[in-house]
């Protein structure tokens, strides 16, 4: 998009265009808001060095993950990390930490930057006003060239989607728990308004259905989806009582906090509660006991998301990839006695 676009549906001249962008010399406050009005319909950013890395030879691929430091993320990203080496591309990693806003401000920087795709690794959210304002910046961006690939679900975009099968892969793991001759359960969950989280919820929830057990909502404790997050969840199901025979955390890194709380309130794992997760990070099949869980491909997941986003040619839909996750069923759960 040039200058000259803007100035046209501003009813400016260039010039007057270019001092309003650039901020050169004053320019009256009506003809400033019509500039500015205009820019932003049409997705111009009047940035000098971002225009020439909006040529060809751009090779940045921007990366906004919820937090790198979550092995779950950080999987990811190596996968990403090691396609991007081999195409000889720079990647740009950014956390949010799971705050929406910070999500809708790296990527209007990394639109600035005329980065040549974006990625989006992790949950959407539950909330309409923060995928109206996502839409707002990824429109422009796509409208001028630029690729879009995310991992897991968004609701409302439509874009190159790598879709792990969070709702399937819970429900499965919810039969094999059944199998074990479970039936009193309680769920670890991370902040309802995640959809990762929603998802396996609803799909664990569905597979105990299947089977007649009813999931209280008392049963279920919201924490942070970190290992502190799991310990204070985990103590505080523990708290409400009665203990349930197993325990189903919805993500990995909540289960081995919930493993260490267990242990701090004298109880073993497996032989007085059982415990499970998901996502199959490194990490737990180390874990004494190694976990129980939903494995996912996560590096392959990483890879999968760009080359989905470097994709050529560049198809007239999007695509969605989807990913079913495989029930491993390790010493951290067993039968009921």
């Amino acid at each position: 998009m040039t200058l000259d676009a803007v100035a046209r549906t501003a009813g400016v001249s260039p010039a007057t265009a270019s001092r309003a962008l650039n901020g050169t010399t004053r320019v009256r406050d009506e003809l400033l808001r019509r500039v500015r009005a205009a820019a932003d319909e049409l997705g111009y950013i009047p940035n000098a060095h971002a225009q020439a890395l909006a040529s060809a030879s751009n090779n940045t691929v921007g990366v906004i993950c919820h937090d790198v430091a979550d092995p779950y993320f950080a999987a990811i990203a190596s996968g990403i990390m090691a396609s991007a080496a081999e195409r000889g591309v720079l990647v740009m990693l950014a956390s949010t930490f799971r705050a929406p806003e910070r999500e809708i401000a790296y990527l209007s920087m990394l639109r600035a930057q005329r980065a040549r795709a974006v990625l989006l690794i992790g949950s959407g959210f539950q909330d309409p006003a923060w995928e109206r304002a996502l839409d707002a910046e990824l429109t422009p961006y796509l409208r001028g060239g630029g690729r879009v690939a995310v991992v897991s679900r968004h609701r409302s975009l439509r874009v190159d989607t790598v879709l792990p099968e969070n709702r399937a892969g819970a429900a499965a793991l919810a039969r094999a728990l059944l199998a074990l001759g479970h039936r009193q359960f309680g769920v670890l969950s991370g902040p309802g308004r995640l959809t990762t989280v929603a998802d396996r919820l609803a799909g664990f929830r569905q597979g105990l259905a299947e089977a007649g057990v009813r999931l209280a909502d008392g049963r279920v404790v919201e924490g942070a989806f970190t290992r502190d997050g799991g310990y204070e969840a985990a103590s505080e199901l523990l708290r409400r009582g009665p203990r349930p025979t197993c325990v189903f955390a919805v993500t990995d890194v909540m289960a081995v906090g919930a493993l260490a709380a267990f242990r701090d309130h004298g109880l073993r794992v497996p032989e007085d509660i059982s415990l499970a997760g998901f996502d199959d990070i490194p990490l737990v099949r180390e874990l004494t006991p190694p976990l129980t869980t939903v494995a996912l491909p996560l590096t392959g997941m990483g890879r999968a998301a760009l080359d989905l986003a470097l994709r050529e040619p560049r198809g007239p839909r999007s695509r969605v990839e989807r990913i079913v996750g495989e029930v491993r069923v390790r010493a951290s759960t067993a039968a009921v006695g």
